[in-house]
């Protein structure tokens, strides 16, 4: 605004410069309270309010999707480890018990 231009205009060149959504409507929300005269404390208290929602939504969200992102590891990593672990010496001494002969050599 100092630089010459209206507080709209560098309200929506601060919104467009930045690319993020949420400093895009705060933008968007300060233009339409300086417009129809709202009070800027109220709209800041609503549009802090949504924000929070939001982001709730957004943690839930990414935490739905920690379930399916664990699968991979846990099938091709661990699981095969944990059978070597529990099944490894029961198979030994299948081995050495059904086969005596590969005990002597």
């Amino acid at each position: 605004m100092r630089a010459g231009k209206g507080r709209v205009e560098a309200l929506r060149n601060l919104g467009d410069r930045t690319g993020v959504e949420d400093l895009g409507s705060l933008c968007t929300m300060l233009i339409q309270t300086d417009k129809f005269g709202t009070s800027v404390a109220q709209s800041l208290r609503v549009h802090s309010e949504t924000l929070r929602t939001k982001r709730r939504q957004r943690a839930e969200e990414a935490a739905a999707k920690t379930g399916v992102k664990k699968v991979f590891p846990l099938v091709f990593c661990i699981f095969p480890s944990i059978w070597v672990v529990t099944i490894g010496p029961a198979a030994i001494k299948f081995v050495t018990v059904l086969f005596p002969v590969i005990e002597r050599q």
